[in-house]
């Protein structure tokens, strides 16, 4: 099922999720997808390709970890990764939900190892993502179809 179809059946009748045939609806359509393709360039521009150029700014920090350029990399590799998931339509859900743990991670990380010096950052991310986790959920039925299908 794609956005523009998908449904809840409730009792006798179904009730539409993702699709509204009034104006505010559309909109909330566009602005939620806006939302994704600025929440994905910040993702693969600002935070995984410093990560993934070996930016000295990304380098210190993951050095100062102890996780060094093989840390660097991963997590500069899945921030790139979920960035792109957000953007396609299958898989935009379960991105959200993965980015929303990295940033989980990121807070930790942040508190524990760097006095919690810029810790409102992950966190505030995560409400965003939050949003598309939830209002594309319809997509992880599609996902589980289509992986229930290849195998």
């Amino acid at each position: 099922m794609s956005e523009t179809t998908a449904s809840v059946a409730t009792g006798n009748s179904r009730t539409v999720i993702a699709e509204s045939a009034t104006p505010r609806g559309r909109r909330a359509r566009i602005a939620l997808r806006g939302l994704q393709i600025l929440l994905a360039l910040f993702y693969a521009i600002a935070s995984a390709l410093p990560k993934l150029i070996a930016h000295p700014s990304a380098a210190e920090g993951f050095d100062e970890l102890g996780w060094g350029s093989a840390g660097m990399y991963t997590i500069g590799a899945l921030e790139l990764a979920g960035a792109i998931a957000l953007l396609i339509p299958v898989l935009q859900s379960v991105a959200a939900m993965a980015l929303s743990a990295l940033m989980v991670g990121a807070f930790i990380v942040t508190i524990t190892a760097f006095g919690g010096e810029n810790a409102a950052t992950p966190l505030i991310l995560i409400v965003p993502l939050a949003l598309i986790a939830w209002a594309r959920r319809s997509s992880n039925a599609d996902l589980l179809r289509l992986l229930r299908r290849r195998a």
